[in-house]
């Protein structure tokens, strides 16, 4: 028996620390530790202990014993491989979970975006539609002029065929006759053409704002007279004690700030209620009620002349101050100074002037007071006349003055930087000008066509 249990000693203890890796337990005197293994946490998994080879080399037990360690060892390794290879499958777990959370949020992502996209083009086609609806009564008088535009067409036809029949054979018709017609279609063509410049306002949209620069307070503006290839845009920054004009050579070198010319007026002016006319630059003479006509071709005052009895120098200025006292503007029908006068109880005049020599033509008392008013602008021979420079702005009140009558409205628009210190309108472009706190806008404006016929009682 004790041979047998000094056989199995090291046996015994192999056994005992495969069942309980936690002991811990000294190797004898002569005996070796040969292997050990531990796992992911540090825990032993194996270790063996026996006595050195010299004690028992010739032992065949021992050669078993070397054979289970040499096992022992191989397994140990294969442990040591096989916790490897686990951790890095679970490191690559770990990554795809971490992809698979970023794709999901990617496509929650892509998935909100297709419906803002959804809402906002919804919001743009709502848009597109309102700005069409106005359209409607102007298309629905087109069509009641329809038939006149296709005689107009057919006479057209007609005299054609006729000019050229004559080169054929000359004295077949009258020609006093033919010419008288051909004076009347141009006539009549030509006074429809008018009867489309011109209408009432519907509708403002925007703002478009073309540059900040400048200023809270100034003006900016194109000649309405100009031809299409002339595209010069003047600039005048401030209201008051200023004399520098600069002048760039298209929309595109203003927005860019290439500067064409800088012109030196001879006297400062007053305000941003200033207008380019045909050429010259019209502009009220700082603190007086003179109107001054200066040619940027010559670089001469052509004209001055004094607006009788109009309030200057902040007496009855617009609603934001500004020596704003009077307002020259044009439309279709020409020239126009708006300002206040004592004699009228300090409510706004309208004059027409005659632009080559500043001659007041006619003059229109409104009801309406020039201090309440934030800005005001003329559209075929109709001013009209904001309630506010500032937020909530839109055009409160009207006077025509082919009728001499005048209406309140509500036509709202978008006051975008709070602050509007000149609004004019340009009658080439449609459009209105605006200089709003240092930003230089532009408004687009949808008119209503009322176009009458000879047959029209």
């Amino acid at each position: 028996m004790q041979a047998l249990f000094t056989v199995l000693n090291p046996l015994l203890f192999l056994i005992i620390f495969g069942l309980y890796p936690s002991m811990t337990i000294g190797p004898k005197e002569g005996w070796q530790v040969y292997s050990s293994a531990q796992d992911a946490d540090g825990r032993c998994i194996c270790t063996v202990v026996a006595p050195e080879q010299s004690l028992c080399s010739r032992d065949a037990k021992s050669r078993q014993l070397r054979q289970l360690l040499e096992k022992v060892q191989n397994m140990s390794q294969s442990i040591e491989v096989l916790n490897l290879r686990t951790q890095r499958d679970f490191q690559y777990v770990m990554k795809m979970e971490s992809q698979m959370k970023s794709l999901r949020t990617k496509f929650r992502q892509i998935e909100d975006d297709r419906k803002a996209i959804m809402a906002r083009n919804f919001k743009e086609l709502q848009d597109k539609m309102d700005e069409l609806q106005p359209l409607i009564p102007v298309l629905e008088q087109y069509k009641t002029d329809a038939k006149l535009i296709l005689q107009f067409k057919e006479e057209i036809r007609n005299l054609s065929a006729v000019l050229t029949s004559i080169q054929e054979e000359i004295g077949a018709y009258d020609y006093e006759e033919l010419y008288s017609r051909v004076i009347s279609l141009d006539s009549r063509l030509r006074n429809c053409m008018n009867k489309l410049t011109c209408g009432k306002l519907m509708k403002i949209t925007g703002p478009t704002t073309i540059k900040t620069s400048g200023t809270r307070f100034g003006a900016w503006m194109t000649d309405p007279l100009a031809s299409s290839k002339n595209n010069r845009v003047w600039y005048m920054d401030s209201y008051t004690n200023s004399k520098i004009v600069r002048e760039y050579k298209s929309m595109t070198d203003f927005v860019s700030g290439q500067e064409s010319r800088t012109y030196y007026l001879p006297y400062k002016w007053a305000g941003t209620n200033h207008v380019v006319y045909n050429g010259s630059l019209y502009y009220n003479k700082e603190q007086s009620n003179i109107v001054v006509k200066y040619s940027f071709e010559t670089g001469r005052v052509l004209a001055q002349r004094a607006l009788e009895h109009a309030g200057f120098h902040n007496v009855y200025p617009y609603t934001w101050g500004g020596s704003s006292d009077i307002d020259l503007m044009a439309d279709e029908l020409g020239m126009w100074a708006v300002y206040a006068t004592n004699q009228n109880a300090g409510n706004i005049v309208i004059a027409q002037l005659e632009p080559e020599t500043l001659e007041v033509l006619r003059t229109w008392n409104t009801e309406y007071s020039k201090r309440n008013a934030g800005e005001a602008f003329m559209i075929c021979g109709t001013l009209y006349i904001t309630n506010s420079h500032m937020t909530g702005a839109k055009v409160y009140y009207s006077y025509n003055t082919k009728t001499s009558t005048y209406e309140y409205t509500d036509i709202p628009f978008h006051n975008q930087y709070y602050h509007m210190s000149m609004l004019d309108y340009n009658p080439r472009d449609r459009a209105l000008y605006g200089w709003n706190n240092g930003h230089q806008v532009l408004f687009n404006v949808t008119l209503f066509h009322v176009i009458k016929t000879e047959d029209d009682s």
